[in-house]
């Protein structure tokens, strides 16, 4: 029998899965949506989309993934959770983006009408979105479970250097 602390024991990476499944729905609805009804970049929608599901994400997180429902330590976790978020929003964003330039470069564009409807669905961006939230769920996942839901001492000493 696995040890329960095992970093890929499987309740906590299907938990964790559901939770960040949630979120990249609403990241690519969000981040769809704001390029196609506002005049911006693909960078700066797969912004968009990741601020909003971040909000979200740690919730469900909380509640639902790594058994810390019942933590007295939210605003621990929260720092922690927004400091692990930076790094997957430059790796969602960032990475994303790479990929698709380099998919466009080498590939040309793609894409296709979804049938029955006018939506002209652009391949490249939504591999290269998905390949990056893919990268992403990765390190949140080792991260969260190592470091954001784990006391790990962290904190303190951030806050003593910030004398909070």
């Amino acid at each position: 029998m696995k040890e329960k602390n095992e970093l890929f024991n499987r309740k906590d990476v299907i938990a964790y899965f559901i939770v960040a499944a949630i979120g990249a729905s609403l990241q690519l609805l969000v981040g769809t949506l704001t390029q196609e009804w506002f005049p911006v970049t693909y960078e700066q929608a797969l912004l968009i989309g990741y601020v909003t599901s971040f909000f979200i994400g740690f919730f469900l997180t909380k509640l639902f993934a790594f058994n810390a429902r019942n933590s007295t330590k939210t605003r621990r976790e929260m720092t922690k959770f927004a400091m692990v978020s930076v790094i997957s929003c430059i790796i969602t964003v960032y990475g994303s983006s790479l990929l698709y330039s380099a998919s466009t470069a080498s590939l040309g564009v793609f894409s296709f009408v979804i049938p029955f409807s006018v939506k002209v669905v652009n391949v490249n961006k939504l591999v290269s979105h998905t390949a990056g939230m893919g990268l992403s769920f990765i390190s949140n996942y080792i991260l969260h479970k190592t470091f954001t839901f784990r006391n790990t001492g962290f904190y303190e000493k951030l806050k003593r250097l910030l004398n909070l």
